[in-house]
């Protein structure tokens, strides 16, 4: 196999749909609170506002051969963008900085998990989002069900801060002085 990691300009976004709307899929099922709510959750819907949103943004793509095969996408986003209408992720009050640092979508086609293609891309993403000095705080957000992402995090030095909209997604939460990775 023949990796290569590829960082993505924003103007390249498309190139995201496909494996985007995979990780939609793949994260329904694994849901066991309210997996419909993944129906409406798709590249259009996830991944552009995410982007939109953010004030910096941060895509890399991992290919085998011509074939995307996982992505991760990070931003650094003004904290009042995680209050919303759909949840709250996390206490204003906690973070004191203006801006956060967001590990926001990550995936991995399951046959390509045992290569260390996700600790390369997870240190790929903190490695960027520690240049912005105006961040302290980083999130990562966790759907339910998806026990192996949790753990793989947690091994990373991130800890779980709390559960949201009534456990459908955990908030993990690491400083830029204890991030190790």
């Amino acid at each position: 196999m023949n990796f290569t990691y590829e960082e993505v300009p924003i103007d390249r976004l498309e190139m995201c749909k496909e494996i985007c709307n995979e990780l939609m899929v793949y994260q329904k099922s694994l849901a066991y609170i309210t997996p419909e709510r993944f129906d409406n959750m798709t590249y259009e819907t996830r991944l552009i506002p995410s982007v939109e949103k953010a004030q910096h943004n941060y895509l890399v793509v991992v290919k085998n051969e011509d074939e995307v095969i996982g992505y991760v996408y990070s931003n650094i986003s003004p904290k009042e963008v995680y209050s919303s209408e759909f949840a709250t992720f996390f206490d204003m009050e906690s973070v004191e900085k203006t801006h956060v640092g967001c590990l926001s979508q990550f995936y991995i086609k399951d046959k390509y998990r045992q290569y260390g293609i996700g600790s390369k891309l997870f240190s790929m993403s903190m490695d960027w989002l520690k240049t912005f000095n105006e961040v302290e705080d980083y999130f990562i957000f966790v759907s339910n069900g998806n026990e192996q992402a949790l753990e793989f995090y947690k091994r990373k030095g991130f800890f779980v801060s709390h559960a949201i909209l009534a456990g459908f997604i955990t908030i993990l939460k690491n400083k830029k002085a204890e991030n190790h990775e």
